[in-house]
């Protein structure tokens, strides 16, 4: 897979464009990493000896597009053939704060790999095929430890952020428990959490929730309390597992972990900046959540109206997760029912009267027809969702009386 890497079109053009007497252009990184690994590889990083205007000149006068996207920080983005690549000038670390680093460009490749985080990001190829490994990292990706470059810590202080990675990196290629020098040194380091941005913090947990390994590293960030720094909260491990088991979504598992209530939703929305839709997610399982546990023994009935107000997606994916649980308990009849309604094609029980039909009946446009439905509604649900035109009309009628009721405690 490496020598398959190394001499794509694409990348062999590159490196011809780049590549000259006293300058050398390597694959870095991850591209190398999961190469190695059989893996297939999408995001194509290199590293180089030339500052970053030369690489924009050199790659411009081979045809290619080159787009300053980081030129600050040494990075020019190339283009050939259609594929995006990242070429980086090397650099060496000045000062750094937890956050961010002051760097200078460098010409030792060897310095450059000091500076990244774990010994399996720091492997590069060069042009001629030569893998270039200066930190250990194939003796690591051999024995599925992910080891950070030097002292730990001094790899925290550079960015806090790499704790969270630490984890992530482990749960995705490690095997058995992670590093012990580096885990102490992320427990050590904990107060350094605090000052990570809450979207990067995000963009970590997610992508650790959808690493193979997510429930054994989500599990030593709970025991270590690394996990209520991140999210203000404890985790369901149990509901992880079954969220992965079912190959949810990365919002889904971060449901199965975290949320039971819509309170659950809401601190997680502050504490990982979660957007608008998957805020609503979250709130949707904790509806769901609420709803099953309430409802006892869930016949055909009670399914429908279940389906109603969740929809069959929601429903299905949190009753996988409640797994094993002493609730929901569905009837053989209700299960088979559900998973006929997760069929795009299948009738889905929706409430038959609307706001027009009131309105069409002489009701004025305001509150009392929202209160007139949801009244309907609640019988509706009730009495299991019917949708035939005698259910309709009753249902009508019964709008229609509520709304011309007074509203409790109106004079």
């Amino acid at each position: 897979m490496l020598e398959r890497l190394r001499s794509r079109p694409e990348v062999v053009a590159l490196l011809a464009a780049l590549d000259g007497p006293g300058e050398e252009t390597r694959l870095v990184g991850g591209c190398v990493r999961d190469a190695l690994l059989g893996r297939s590889v999408s995001d194509i990083d290199l590293a180089t000896t030339l500052l970053p205007e030369a690489t924009r000149a050199r790659a411009t006068a081979a045809g290619l597009r080159a787009i300053p996207t980081g030129i600050e920080h040494g990075t020019i983005t190339v283009l050939v053939a259609g594929e995006v690549f990242e070429v980086t000038t090397l650099r060496e670390d000045i000062e750094t704060d937890g956050r961010h680093a002051v760097v200078r460009f460098g010409r030792d490749f060897a310095r450059d790999a000091e500076r990244r985080d774990f010994t399996i990001n720091a492997l590069s190829v060069g042009a001629d095929g030569r893998l270039h490994d200066t930190t250990g990292g194939v003796a690591d990706l051999a024995a599925r430890r992910v080891r950070f470059i030097g002292e730990p810590a001094t790899r925290i202080r550079e960015d806090a952020l790499r704790i969270l990675r630490f984890f992530r990196f482990h749960a995705r290629y490690g095997a058995g428990a992670p590093d012990p020098d580096g885990l102490a040194a992320c427990i050590r380091a904990r107060d350094s959490l605090d000052g990570l941005s809450r979207e990067r913090v995000r963009t970590e947990l997610l992508k650790l929730l959808m690493a193979r390994g997510a429930v054994d590293a989500v599990g030593t960030l709970s025991e270590t309390g690394l996990l209520g720094r991140l999210t203000g909260g404890v985790g369901d491990l149990g509901r992880l597992g079954r969220a992965v088991a079912a190959g949810a979504s990365e919002i889904e598992r971060l449901a199965a972990l975290g949320v039971a209530s819509a309170v659950d939703a809401d601190r997680l929305r502050e504490a990982l900046r979660l957007s608008n839709p998957e805020h609503a997610r979250l709130l949707a399982h904790a509806g769901a959540v609420g709803a099953l546990r309430d409802a006892g023994t869930i016949g055909v009935e009670a399914l429908r109206g279940l389906v109603a107000e969740h929809g069959a997606p929601i429903l299905s994916a949190t009753i996988r997760i409640l797994a094993g649980e002493p609730r929901p308990a569905l009837t053989p009849e209700a299960r088979l029912m559900l998973e006929s309604l997760l069929d795009p094609a299948a009738e889905k029980p929706v409430f038959p009267v609307t706001g027009a039909d009131l309105v069409a009946r002489g009701i004025a446009p305001g509150p009392r027809i929202g209160r007139a439905l949801a009244a309907s509604r609640k019988v509706w649900l009730a009495r299991g969702c019917p949708m035939d035109a005698q259910a309709r009309a009753a249902l009508l009628a019964l709008a229609l009386e509520a709304a011309h009721e007074k509203p409790a405690g109106s004079a």
